[in-house]
């Protein structure tokens, strides 16, 4: 972590501009991958600083939460206007500032202009979306605006990165910048502001033609009622995707961990070293990374849908859905995140400007199926549920899963309403949504993103999974096991797994998960998967590690063989719920300033876990005789 910029950096420009203004974009277009977070002492949000060097001058640039004004609402707005305004301890004051300003939202984007302007830093006006302004027949007068402003202006094309090597260019050299000129006294109301404003643009910006694409395609998505349809169909399609389009990578991948293990079965000699790296490495974390193409491809639609500027669509369908259960649809972009990562997930509730509705939020998000949770669903559900098409339309393996992230996603939405009516009462705030133009989305951008999360997913896997697997691998051999002579290799293995510390502690612990239909080497992966829900297939794949060299096979085929139904849905039942992720609780104790709220998580999500596994292994039970 860094302070704010290294010591040779003499400048600070600081990029503001609205939510969905295209910001990000510039500020990583500018950066490229010379970026950090910063941490400025007491605050908890972190934005991010990128430094751009040449010739011996740096300027480090700060990329801020998007704001409408200088009256913050939430918490992420009250650190832009606290850094803008020189007041976080330890922080640099800002030099500079760029404004951004979509192109096809020039009103607005003026308007924010208005109120940063009595800052009186020099500053310039990025103009994005370019592009897709002049695809709609749009003629902007830069020079004009220029003239009327008194500060340069650059005009961009951010996910392209047309137009950045100017802005880059004329802040290296620290070239004259302007502060605005505006025609208005300091105290202007807001209708005086949009009344200038609206005369601006309509001066320097011409549409010969009406832009009528996005109304057409809103009068559906928008909807309350096909807006709502579309919404399932296309999360029905997202995880149809991610079942059919990752499978011929995850069988690649099956294929190449099972001939690396079997290289090293057929090069090393019998002994502890061939033992740790066949079944304690390759059958732990290999077990893990045979999922990558479906981690990949969960990240890649996400990060397709949002930027296309569908999502901000789908959070203002659920708007008032989300306000049945006491949230608003503010809450729909933490909530979606929470099927990425929870971690990330409960930072972006900072946007939500009611404490009440910010807590519900955060408690209720370990509740959505994060990626983590991914390859415990995808094993057990191609283990156990034949891959049989359902009407034609949709395979029975993807209705499971899309049933599993309904379940978890519909049960938070009651434990929402169950604390806005008990411990967290208040009222709804109201909900404000940009929504930013449909838009062909940068492939660079998505690619690049995806491969971001992508590799987080990978280091996690060669960190915590790897240490997690190897202590698991040494309670396996521990205590050395003394078997008769001329007992098989493989029964011998057996013997030392059942009466090793791991195969111990499984037994001692069994009786307590019993009743949900779970065995000892089950109950060894669960009390495990509480460090990271990762790890229970890493541990399946040591514990079973000799069954699947008995049978020639994949974890996946010898759990097809020897788990039943029952247990399988008990165990994809208790996925749903159990709070498993020590990093979840310290980002939430941190997030709500309290350990009771993590408590609280904790004992509710193990509760419903317990509980709910035990009725549907019972039931399943009896169904299936």
């Amino acid at each position: 972590m860094l302070t704010a910029a290294p010591e040779r950096s003499s400048h600070t420009i600081a990029l503001v501009g609205l939510p969905n203004s295209g910001k990000s974009t510039v500020f990583n277009a500018l950066t490229g991958f010379r970026q950090r977070t910063a941490n400025y002492p007491g605050v908890t949000i972190a934005p991010f600083v990128g430094w751009v060097h040449r010739d011996g001058h740096s300027v480090a640039f700060v990329d801020l939460p998007g704001i409408y004004s200088l009256s913050p609402k939430s918490e992420d707005e009250h650190l832009a206007v606290r850094f803008l305004r020189g007041e976080l301890p330890d922080a640099p004051t800002p030099d500079r500032l760029l404004v951004i300003v979509d192109g096809t939202q020039l009103e607005r984007g003026l308007v924010l202009l208005s109120w940063v302007a009595p800052l009186h830093l020099p500053t310039a006006l990025v103009i994005t979306m370019i592009d897709e302004l002049k695809a709609r027949g749009g003629v902007l007068d830069v020079e004009e605006l220029e003239r009327r402003l008194g500060i340069p202006v650059f005009t961009v094309v951010g996910r392209r990165g047309i137009g950045i090597e100017e802005i880059r260019r004329s802040a290296l050299a620290w070239e004259p910048w302007g502060i605005p000129f505006l025609p208005l006294p300091p105290d202007a109301s807001v209708e005086e502001r949009y009344q200038w404003a609206r005369e601006l643009s309509a001066a320097v910006l011409h549409f010969p033609r009406p832009d009528t694409r996005s109304e057409r395609i809103d009068q559906v998505a928008l909807h309350p009622v096909w807006g709502l349809i579309l919404f399932a169909m296309v999360m029905m399609l997202f995880f149809q995707a991610i079942f059919t389009l990752a499978q011929p990578g995850m069988e690649a991948l099956e294929a190449g961990i099972g001939w690396l293990q079997q290289m090293v079965e057929n090069t090393l000699p019998e002994g502890i070293l061939r033992n740790f790296l066949s079944h304690g490495i390759l059958g732990g974390v290999g077990a893990v990374v045979v999922f990558l193409p479906q981690i990949a491809l969960l990240y890649f639609l996400l990060t397709l849908l949002e930027d296309s500027g569908y999502f901000a669509r789908a959070a203002f369908v659920v708007d008032r859905f989300l306000g049945s259960f006491g949230l608003q649809g503010r809450a729909f972009f933490p909530l979606l995140g929470g099927f990425a990562c929870a971690i990330p997930a409960i930072l972006s509730t900072r946007v939500i400007p009611s404490w009440q509705e910010r807590l519900t939020t955060m408690l209720i998000i370990p509740l959505m199926t994060c990626s983590a949770r991914l390859p415990v669903y995808t094993l057990l559900i191609t283990a156990t549920i034949p891959p049989v098409s359902v009407g034609g339309v949709i395979s029975a393996q993807a209705l499971v899963m899309m049933g599993l992230y309904l379940l978890g996603a519909g049960t938070g939405l009651i434990i929402a309403w169950l604390l806005r009516h008990t411990l967290l009462r208040g009222a709804k705030a109201p909900f404000i949504l940009e929504l930013p133009p449909y838009r062909l989305p940068a492939w660079r951008t998505v690619l690049g993103r995806t491969w971001s999360s992508t590799w987080a997913f990978i280091h996690t896997a060669g960190t915590i999974i790897l240490a997690l697997s190897i202590v698991l691998w040494a309670l396996t051999e521990i205590p050395p096991v003394s078997v008769p002579p001329g007992t098989p290799p493989l029964e011998a293995q057996r013997l030392q797994l059942e009466n090793s510390l791991a195969g111990q502690i499984g037994h001692l612990l069994q009786p307590l998960f019993a009743p949900l239909g779970f065995d000892w080497k089950i109950t060894v992966a669960i009390l495990g998967s509480f460090a990271a829900r990762e790890v229970f297939i890493s541990f399946l794949g040591q514990l079973y590690a000799i069954d699947v060299e008995a049978a020639e096979g994949t974890l996946r085929h010898v759990l097809a063989q020897t788990l039943p139904i029952p247990v399988a849905l008990s165990l994809l039942t208790f996925y749903v719920y159990a709070l498993q992720c020590i990093s979840t609780m310290a980002v939430l104790r941190r997030e709500s300033g309290s350990w009771r709220w993590v408590a609280l998580a904790l004992g509710y999500t193990f509760a419903l876990a317990y509980c709910l596994s035990f009725l549907v292994y019972q039931a399943a039970r009896w169904l299936l005789g």
